[in-house]
C-alpha cells in the first residue's frame, strides 16, 4: 500500500516537499561552508531596488554546467506579457554588453537569455575559459527598467562529471574558497520544487536576515495576476515549541524577505500558492537558529 502513496498524490494534483538541504557533515566542509552564511544572508539596504546574482560572485571558479539564481530586491517578479509597474523578469546577459539602447525590446540570442515565464534561476553550460555574466530586469515587453546588476566574470575549469575539489587542511583559505564555489553552483536536483536558496538545515544566522527564496517548474507572478503554471511565496516561522510567530505573504510577486527574531531555534513553512491561495508547492520545513541579534 507504501508504495501507492506517491502515485495517489500525483494523481491529486499534490507534490510531495522536498528535502530541506542539509549542512554538510565533514568537518572541514561545515567549517567553510558557515564561514559565508553572513555574505549570503546580509541585509544591504543601500540600493532598494536591485537585482544580483544570489549564488555567484566576480571571479568565482565552476564547472560546468553550473546553476545561476537570481535575485531581485524592491520589485516583484512576473511573466512576460503581463504589464505591472511594480514587476518584471530577469534577462541574463553572457559575454556582451549592455544595450545601447534601453529603450529598445531586448533582442532574443545566445548572449541574451529571456527567463519570461518568471523563473527565479536557470542552468548554464558554458565552455571552459572566463565569461562574463549580468543581470537585467525588464517590462512586460522586454524594455528594461533601469534596474541591472554588476557585471561578474566566471572561469569555467571543466565539466562537472571531473573531479571535484577538495578542502586540504593545510590549504584552508584557498581550498575553501574553491570547494565553496563549486557546491554553491551546483545545479538543482531536478524536478519541481519551492526552497530557500540562501540557508541550509539548521544553519545559524545572525538577525536580521534576508531569505531569498526559489521555485523550480513554476514561475512567479503577484497574486492579483493569475497566471497559468506560477504562484507566489508564504513563509509561516514558529518556533521550537510549535508556536507560529511570523507570517510573510509575498503577493506581489517578490522573491525576498526580510526576517528579524530574537535568539531562538525556528522552523520555516515555506509554500508556492496560486492566485486563488491554493498550495501548488510546499518545501520540507527548514530549522534554523538564530544565535545573534544586531541592533
Amino acid at each position: 500500500m507504501l508504495s501507492k502513496i506517491p502515485v495517489l498524490l500525483a494523481l491529486a494534483g499534490l507534490a510531495a516537499p522536498s528535502l530541506a538541504e542539509p549542512l554538510p557533515t565533514g568537518a572541514l566542509e561545515r567549517r567553510c561552508w558557515l564561514a559565508h552564511t553572513q555574505q549570503r544572508t546580509s541585509v544591504d539596504l543601500r540600493d532598494p531596488t536591485t537585482v544580483s546574482f544570489v549564488n555567484l560572485a566576480h571571479n568565482y571558479a565552476v564547472r560546468s554546467p553550473f546553476w545561476v539564481e537570481f535575485g531581485v530586491r524592491g520589485m516583484g517578479v512576473v511573466p512576460a506579457g503581463n504589464k505591472n509597474e511594480k514587476a518584471g523578469h530577469h534577462h541574463l546577459l553572457i559575454d556582451t554588453q549592455l544595450p545601447m539602447n534601453h529603450q529598445a525590446q531586448i533582442p532574443f540570442s545566445d548572449t541574451h537569455k529571456h527567463f519570461g515565464k518568471g523563473q527565479t534561476g536557470t542552468q548554464l553550460d558554458l565552455p571552459d575559459g572566463k565569461h562574463t555574466l549580468r543581470l537585467l530586469f525588464a517590462d512586460h515587453e522586454h524594455r528594461p527598467y533601469f534596474v541591472y546588476s554588476r557585471e561578474i566574470t566566471v572561469h569555467v575549469l571543466g565539466r562537472r562529471s571531473g573531479a571535484a575539489p577538495r578542502i586540504e587542511p593545510g590549504n584552508f583559505e584557498e581550498s575553501c574558497a574553491l570547494w565553496y564555489q563549486d557546491t554553491i553552483s551546483a545545479p538543482r536536483p531536478g524536478g519541481k520544487e519551492v526552497y530557500v536558496k540562501n540557508l541550509r538545515d539548521e544553519e545559524p544566522v545572525t538577525s536580521p536576515f534576508v531569505l531569498s527564496l526559489g521555485a523550480v517548474g513554476f514561475g512567479i507572478a503577484p497574486a492579483t495576476q493569475k497566471v497559468k503554471d506560477t504562484g507566489h511565496f508564504a513563509i509561516t516561522i514558529s518556533s521550537k515549541g510549535g508556536a507560529q510567530v511570523q507570517r510573510q505573504v509575498l503577493s506581489d510577486g517578490r522573491t525576498e524577505a526580510l526576517v528579524d527574531l530574537p535568539r531562538g531555534d525556528y522552523e520555516i513553512d515555506l509554500r508556492l500558492l496560486d492566485g486563488e491561495g491554493t498550495q501548488l508547492l510546499r518545501a520540507s520545513p527548514l530549522r534554523f537558529t538564530v544565535q545573534r541579534q544586531d541592533r
